[in-house]
């Protein structure tokens, strides 16, 4: 990082900083409304895709309703970005109160002394789910997240997601990372998190799950990883209780001893997830270009830089 991109960085977290201190009220009906006008009214940020998935997703839904989707959408995404910045400034115990994961004593027997793995999504305030590791006595929870091309964008978010018990980890270590460290992180056993409904490579042998009225491929190293090396496997949904503060919720899908058949853990990942979406549609991402992949196109390999 050169001197101009340190400035830069130091600037933003100087304004992440301002804005967590404002009185709440300010944050959410001030900023977040402002942060949704430009975003809708004036950018139309990813108007076309936005509308696009919903459609394709809801057909049956009138013009009317995929409107009020849209605009509710908006709302959500302005209140996720003010969810971050506020995120400078929070103490354990504020984590703990914005995002209330209310079914902690009922998991906490079902891991006791192993490590486990979490799938959660992109509906709601996902950054919050890296809080739950302040919830966990004897674990840590692995945040996997992927790098932002920015350098100064990249190093803000890791400021901003320095909580206790949670270690971010880039996504292209991740799985590494957790096998290496089996046996205990820093003295603790492990919950590896991952935000499994982004868009992935497709290879080859990609397996297609219906999903929102579409053939979606998912990632699935959490399942991979989960099987061969006996790991419960946790679906977290949350619901929005006001602007900013929600509550998470814990379902075990996979016991790490019930034999599956390949695929299985992801599909109840993905039966779970479409259900919430459905009962919570401005909740999801619906910027993200998540069906750009189509099994009635041909598969290209990516090419790298270096040819391979």
């Amino acid at each position: 990082m050169n001197l101009w991109q340190r400035i830069g960085l130091e600037l933003l977290w100087i304004m992440c900083r301002f804005v967590a201190i404002l009185p709440y009220w300010f944050q959410y009906y001030v900023i977040q409304e402002v942060i949704r006008f430009v975003l809708y009214r004036c950018l139309r940020y990813r108007y076309r895709c936005i509308t696009r998935n919903l459609h394709n997703s809801f057909p049956d839904k009138s013009e009317e309703e995929i409107a009020r989707i849209r605009r509710r959408f908006y709302d959500t995404l302005a209140e996720m970005m003010v969810n971050t910045i506020v995120m400078a400034r929070m103490s354990d115990s504020e984590c703990r109160r914005r995002m209330d994961f209310v079914n902690t004593d009922d998991v906490l027997p079902l891991i006791a002394d192993r490590n486990c793995i979490t799938l959660t999504s992109h509906l709601g305030c996902w950054e919050y789910y890296g809080f739950w590791g302040m919830w966990l006595p004897d674990h840590v929870l692995v945040a996997v997240y992927h790098k932002i091309s920015s350098v100064v964008v990249d190093e803000l978010y890791k400021r901003l997601r320095d909580h206790t018990m949670e270690l971010p980890v880039p996504a292209h270590d991740a799985l590494r990372f957790f096998i290496r460290h089996l046996d205990g992180c820093e003295g603790h056993r492990m919950v590896l998190g991952l935000i499994s409904d982004q868009n992935p490579p497709r290879l080859p042998d990609s397996h297609w799950f219906h999903f929102l009225n579409q053939e979606t491929i998912f990632f699935e190293g959490g399942e991979q990883l989960a099987v061969k090396y006996g790991l419960p496997v946790f679906y977290v949904t949350q619901k929005r209780v006001r602007r900013g503060y929600y509550k998470a919720h814990l379902e075990l899908i996979y016991d790490g001893v019930e034999k599956v058949e390949q695929h299985e853990i992801t599909e109840r990942y993905v039966r779970r997830l479409e259900k919430d979406i459905i009962e919570q549609p401005e909740m999801w991402m619906w910027s993200h270009n998540r069906w750009k992949h189509r099994p009635d196109r041909e598969y290209r390999p990516v090419m790298r830089p270096n040819g391979k």
